[in-house]
C-alpha cells in the first residue's frame, strides 16, 4: 500500500465523484459513485436527480479525503 494525497482524492472526487475513491483503491465504491452520479445527472429534468446529487457530491469528497487520510495513517503506524 502506498500512501495518499487527501487533498489529490478530495480533487479528484470534486471534479468527478467516485475518482477519489478510485485513486485510493476503493474500485467497486468508485465505479458506484460514478455510475450514481449519472444517474442523478440523467434525471435532474425531474428535479429528483438534484436531491440525491448534492449530498453524494459532498459525501464522495469527504469520504475521498478521510480514506486517503486513514490509509497514510496505516502506513505510518506500520501497517500494509
Amino acid at each position: 500500500m502506498t500512501k495518499k494525497n487527501p487533498g489529490a482524492a478530495a480533487v479528484l472526487s470534486f471534479f468527478v465523484p467516485g475518482l477519489g475513491q478510485i485513486y485510493n483503491g476503493e474500485l467497486g465504491k468508485g465505479i458506484t459513485i460514478v455510475a450514481v452520479t449519472i444517474v442523478c445527472w440523467m434525471i435532474t429534468f425531474l428535479y429528483i436527480g438534484f436531491i440525491i446529487l448534492v449530498p453524494l457530491w459532498v459525501w464522495a469528497i469527504y469520504d475521498a479525503y478521510t480514506k486517503a487520510e486513514g490509509i497514510n495513517s496505516k502506513i505510518e503506524q506500520g501497517g500494509c
